[in-house]
């Protein structure tokens, strides 16, 4: 058998019929990075730029198949992890990366759609704390995730950056914390968290209700490690990736929220994938 000639990146997320979020989400934004995308699909949800109509989680055997047939024939060099609604699921995904050379891992920690809709089961948050927590190479919850994780409140830029430590010490060896949803004007600031201190990250404030910010970031990142960059570089970098293709993003429902413009935003050049 010949060597894989490119590197790839593996989503393994909940499918979004709307194409805003998720799966196709990620692999829009590996494309964008010039990055060969992987998926597997571990949710599959009815939704629109309006919200979630239904979700359906499919077969465990299936979701294996899934991971073992993308480990088994390309060279994955990062996974980002989405949308793992039961425990279950987050076991299988757990297993199957300890059973797989590990690649770089990227946690979003999915657990409440931009439209409210609950995509986490309550016997799944001790799952993720103990088992996948521990895995990430970086997780990067928002705000209201990062209050769920950790059982407490934070509402000022302090309590971020306690925050930030407190998912460290879960075991994440670097936190991404999103401030988005920091009440009050000004600038959005993120904070990036690992054992060398914290960094802040700051960008204009946009007037825009967006979908699929999240997943973007961390598919972004993903890819940019796929792409040789260290782990600081790649989360500063997805981030303004995520700010550009605000600024671009576009309604393509009949709603006002806004879906980004993943291919407006590249900065990765042509040619092929690396």
């Amino acid at each position: 058998m010949t060597e894989p000639s490119v590197v790839s990146a593996l989503t393994i997320a909940g499918s979004d019929s709307g194409g805003g979020a998720g799966i196709q989400a990620d692999l829009k934004t590996f494309a964008a990075h010039r990055v060969h995308g992987l998926s597997a699909i571990a949710a599959l949800t009815a939704q629109h730029t309006r919200g979630v109509t239904a979700v359906n989680v499919p077969p465990m055997d299936f979701l294996i198949a899934q991971l073992d047939a993308c480990f088994d024939d390309f060279d994955i060099r990062a996974a980002k992890l989405g949308m793992l609604a039961t425990a279950e699921v987050i076991n299988v995904v757990a297993q199957a990366l300890g059973r797989h050379a590990r690649p770089h891992i990227v946690l979003d920690p999915v657990m409440v759609a931009t439209s409210g809709a609950k995509l986490l089961e309550d016997s799944a948050l001790t799952a993720l704390r103990t088992q996948l927590l521990p895995l990430a190479s970086v997780v990067t919850p928002n705000l209201p995730e990062a209050e769920l994780l950790l059982g407490q409140s934070i509402a000022t830029r302090d309590d971020m950056h306690a925050a930030a430590q407190a998912l460290l010490a879960l075991g994440a060896r670097a936190v991404f914390l999103k401030g988005g949803h920091l009440p009050g004007e000004g600038e959005v600031v993120d904070l990036f968290a690992n054992a060398d201190g914290i960094r802040p990250i700051a960008h204009p404030r946009l007037p825009v209700d967006a979908h699929g910010t999240g997943c973007t970031l961390a598919s972004a990142i993903a890819a940019r490690l796929c792409r040789g960059a260290d782990l600081a570089d790649a989360c500063f970098g997805a981030s303004d990736y995520v700010h550009r293709a605000l600024l671009g993003g576009y309604r393509p429902g009949r709603s006002e929220v806004l879906v980004l413009d993943h291919f407006g935003a590249a900065d990765c050049g042509g040619g092929k994938p690396q």
